[in-house]
């Protein structure tokens, strides 16, 4: 099942329809009233990312689910370029907006670059987690299209398991304080020809 696709600005129009539709899919797949109030923070924090941020955004929302796995879609188009490109790779260490806190203020942070992209570098924050398409990875292109960069939270959480770091450390402090971290089974970030996506994975059981 797909619900209706909702067109979210970063003026904040578009939040209201995203969460009915989040609450008319949770009454149609017959959740009970715990899986929905999940289902709706989800959607309510993946909505208010882009009503925060500045300038003129734009995305498409949407919900996905097969077999009691829902998958909450936030898709905006981007010019990317070469550039762009090996920073998203790279992710600086000298990027700007070092302000950004929090978990889902990072992925703002990184969701807004994109679909704003600048010649500048890309903000700081997520060194860690990023896996290139492929076999290896899990993610496929589809024919014709060009490799894409994915970052994945469940890579992100074992990379950074993995160090002891002050700043590794406080970037796992922030997953533990993240109601999208304790609440997803998986976040993935896909920038691939021309598209940014943000899909959040919830298996209920």
């Amino acid at each position: 099942m797909r619900s209706d696709t909702v067109i979210i600005k970063s003026g904040g129009s578009g939040v209201e329809e995203a969460l009915k539709q989040a609450e008319a899919t949770a009454l149609y797949k017959g959740l009970d009233k715990k899986d929905a109030l999940h289902l709706r923070l989800l959607t309510e924090e993946t909505a208010g990312m882009l009503r925060a941020m500045a300038g003129n955004v734009e995305a498409e929302f949407w919900i996905e689910d097969k077999n009691r796995d829902f998958e909450l879609h936030l898709k905006a188009r981007t010019e990317m370029n070469s550039k762009m490109r090996k920073e998203l790779l790279s992710v600086s260490t000298s990027g700007k907006n070092e302000a950004a806190k929090g978990f889902m203020g990072k992925i703002r942070q990184l969701f807004e670059t994109a679909a704003e992209p600048l010649d500048d570098t890309v903000p700081s924050g997520f060194a860690a987690g990023w896996i290139t398409a492929g076999a290896a990875s899990g993610y496929m292109p589809a024919m014709g299209e060009i490799q894409a960069e994915v970052w994945s939270l469940n890579q992100y959480k074992s990379e950074l398991s993995a160090k002891k770091t002050e700043k590794e450390k406080e970037a796992w402090d922030e997953l533990e304080k993240s109601v999208v971290s304790k609440l997803a089974d998986d976040v993935k970030i896909t920038i691939s020809k021309g598209v940014i996506e943000l899909v959040i994975c919830k298996k209920f059981a």
